[in-house]
C-alpha cells in the first residue's frame, strides 16, 4: 500500500526525490496558486523559483531545509530525470561524506545546458555542468531527499581537481583531495583522467602528493 503525505496529492508526494517543477504539474488546473497554498500550509518547501520539495511527514508545519545536496538531487531530478544527472565535485564529496562543511555551492553533471540556478530558501546556487554521464564514474548515494547518483571518490577527485579554483573553494577543494585519496585506486584514477582528458587533474594531484 503507497503510503502519501497527509494533504499533498500523491502526484506530488511520489514524485521522484519528492520534488517537482511547478510547470510540470498537471493535476491543477493553475499550479501556481495551488503550490503556494500548500507551500502556506507548511506541506511544501520551495527550493527556488519553480521548484518545491514535499516535506517529511514529521515535520510538516516546522521549520525545515534539506541540506544543499539534498536540494541539488531534488533539483536534479526534477530538471533531468532519475538517472539523468549526478552529483559532482564539492557536492560529491559532500554525499560521500568528506567536505569538511556545508558550501554555499553545489555541481551537478548534467545533459544539456541550463543557466544556474539560484536557491531561495538560503544563500546557494546550484551549477550545471555539461558531461558524458556515460563516461563518468558513480555510485548510488542516500541524501535526505532520497538515492541519487554521484561520483566515485576517483571521479571526484579528478573533477574537484579541476574546478578546484572555481567559486574561490580551493582551500576546501584541497581539503577533499587529502581526504578522499586514501579511498581511491590508483588505476582507475589513470584510467577516468585518459578517457575524460583530466589530465592535468591527476599531474596536480600527485604533485600535491609528493610536495606532501
Amino acid at each position: 500500500m503507497t503510503v502519501r503525505q497527509a494533504g499533498v496529492p500523491a502526484a506530488l508526494a511520489q514524485a521522484p526525490l519528492r520534488t517537482v517543477r511547478t510547470r510540470d504539474v498537471t493535476i491543477y488546473a493553475h499550479p501556481r496558486p495551488q503550490m503556494a497554498r500548500l507551500e502556506g500550509h507548511g506541506l511544501l518547501h520551495r527550493l527556488a523559483n519553480g521548484f518545491f520539495t514535499v516535506i517529511p511527514q514529521d515535520r510538516v508545519a516546522m521549520r525545515w531545509m534539506p541540506t544543499l545536496e539534498g536540494a541539488a538531487a531534488g533539483v536534479g531530478a526534477a530538471e533531468f530525470g532519475v538517472g539523468q544527472y549526478t552529483l559532482m565535485g564539492l557536492t560529491a564529496a559532500r554525499a560521500l561524506r568528506v567536505a569538511p562543511r556545508a558550501l554555499a555551492l553545489a555541481f551537478i553533471a548534467a545533459p544539456r545546458r541550463r543557466q544556474d540556478l539560484e536557491l531561495t530558501d538560503r544563500q546557494a546556487t546550484i551549477r550545471f555542468l555539461v558531461r558524458d554521464l556515460t563516461k563518468m564514474r558513480v555510485e548510488m548515494v542516500q541524501t535526505d531527499l532520497g538515492p541519487c547518483l554521484a561520483t566515485t571518490p576517483e571521479q571526484t577527485v579528478l573533477d574537484v581537481a579541476h574546478l578546484r579554483r572555481t567559486g574561490g573553494l580551493e582551500a576546501e577543494a584541497l581539503d577533499v583531495i587529502r581526504a578522499l585519496l586514501p579511498r581511491c585506486d590508483d588505476a582507475a584514477l589513470e584510467t577516468i583522467a585518459r578517457e575524460q582528458r583530466l589530465g592535468r587533474a591527476l599531474a596536480y594531484v600527485r604533485k600535491m602528493v609528493r610536495a606532501e
